[in-house]
């Protein structure tokens, strides 16, 4: 088939011819059962529950509270059980998301990035190793949050609720190094990033019982059609904003010896700057500060003096899920972390640098600051589409419920990036592969 052939499918054609070809190769094949045996050890893994716990209290509660909301999504829907798993890989999430914002910070962490594949190899390691006390700490938390919600019984690090305690951190930890072990393992073996297949593959596990909450309890027939509308928009939105990117032009000049004469040659590539390049982290980051005040407040509601209980009720009215003023404050949080995320990342990036060193140069600007600072400019600009868009995002389902009186999930929108992103990766992926084997057998 002729690339302009290709180039002229759709892209759900181009997705079910590269899943049959991808069949037809044994190594690829293998691959993508490989992925497929870990999905199912991950899921049976999140069956796995912790002991003495009312499942029944645990769902309202989930329903009810935006933190376990957003943890039970990354969780894949263990949460809702309390499995081993309940974590999910929020920790290593949480600890890649440190280890990005300290590499521009301390110089020694910025050599360890300048050093190639050894240094990412150590820096990966340190992640590891922030990993084990975040979950161990988040877990705890986790078991004492809903200890005080009467969900889990003999919690606590004293007398005879110290050794359950211990047993349980212990095994959700357990859990979590495992399932980025697991994750790590379909990044290397199988096809796609292994993290977000982990995340895609709970959340797909947990659609069913998402359709029957946001669908089937609104009982308005108009709104329930509008609201499937909408959803489709959003898979629409995602794709183009994942798709979407800034290709800036770059003339490449070299010099050859050839026959004791020196020749110069050139060639001309671009730079893709994606629109949204920080992908679903600013909404992590706007979400995990937008329900801190909330859980703080939640503290001093009893045994405190009248004006400090006032204040509190005050801040819990405010930062309800249920108001404007949350979801207002929600939006600009996520157009802020979609600027602080990119520009951090891009720093890093030192693309103007890298260009000099290789002889590289954008048309019409100067190599070295020029370059830079003209790189800086484009990425502002575009960044503001991003930030938009996750905003947008971000606020779809209280849009929704607003309009059509729909009882939406928190996270629906979220959960459509993630689950749309690594649709998209996938096939990028396995598209890569077919195209490296044809161009094999062309050699050959």
């Amino acid at each position: 088939m002729t690339l302009a052939r290709q180039q002229e499918d759709s892209p759900a054609r181009r997705l079910l011819r590269a899943l049959t070809e991808s069949f037809a190769q044994p190594d690829l094949r293998r691959r993508i059962l490989f992925t497929f045996g870990v999905l199912v050890v991950y899921r049976l893994i999140a069956h796995v529950p912790v002991p003495g716990v009312d499942l029944a209290a645990l769902q309202r509660l989930i329903e009810s509270n935006q933190f376990l909301g957003i943890l039970d999504l990354f969780s894949g829907g263990t949460l809702r059980n309390l499995s081993v798993a309940a974590m999910g890989l929020y920790p290593y999430i949480t600890s890649s998301i440190i280890m990005q914002l300290l590499v521009p910070v301390f110089p020694r962490l910025q050599a360890l990035a300048k050093e190639g594949e050894a240094g990412r190899q150590r820096i990966n390691q340190i992640t590891h190793w922030i990993t084990v006390p975040l979950a161990a700490a988040q877990g705890y938390g986790q078991l004492v949050l809903l200890s005080r919600a009467g969900i889990v019984r003999n919690v606590g690090l004293t007398g005879d609720n110290l050794l359950p305690t211990i047993t349980m951190v212990v095994s959700m930890t357990a859990a979590t190094i495992f399932l980025t072990w697991l994750g790590e393992l379909v990044t290397e073996r199988g096809i796609g990033n292994g993290i977000s297949m982990l995340i895609f593959a709970g959340i797909v596990a947990g659609l069913p019982a998402m359709i029957r909450q946001s669908f089937l309890a609104g009982g308005v027939t108009t709104g329930i059609i509008f609201f499937v509308g909408l959803g489709f928009l959003v898979v629409l939105l995602i794709v183009f904003f994942t798709e979407a990117q800034r290709r800036v032009p770059v003339q490449y000049g070299k010099s050859l010896f050839r026959g004791g004469r020196m020749y110069r040659q050139s060639g001309s590539s671009f730079i893709p700057l994606r629109v949204n390049s920080a992908g679903m982290i600013p909404i992590i980051f706007a979400i995990s500060i937008l329900i801190f005040p909330g859980i703080v407040a939640s503290y001093f509601l009893v045994g405190n003096p009248g004006w400090v209980t006032t204040i509190a009720r005050t801040v819990q009215r405010l930062f309800d899920p249920n108001g404007l003023f949350y979801w207002a404050i929600y939006f600009l949080l996520v157009v802020f972390f979609t600027f602080f995320y990119t520009l951090v990342i891009f720093q890093q990036q030192n693309l103007a640098e890298n260009l000099q060193k290789n002889g590289g140069f954008i048309p019409g600007i100067r190599p070295g600051k020029p370059t830079e600072e003209y790189l800086n400019r484009v990425i502002l600009r575009i960044t503001w589409g991003g930030a938009l868009f996750l905003g947008f995002v971000a606020v779809v389902p209280f849009v929704a419920q607003l309009v059509t009186g729909v009882a939406a999930l928190q996270f629906s929108s979220t959960a459509l990036l993630i689950v749309v992103g690594v649709v998209l990766d996938t096939m990028r992926q396995l598209e890569g592969h077919l195209l490296m084997r044809q161009y094999e057998g062309f050699i050959r």
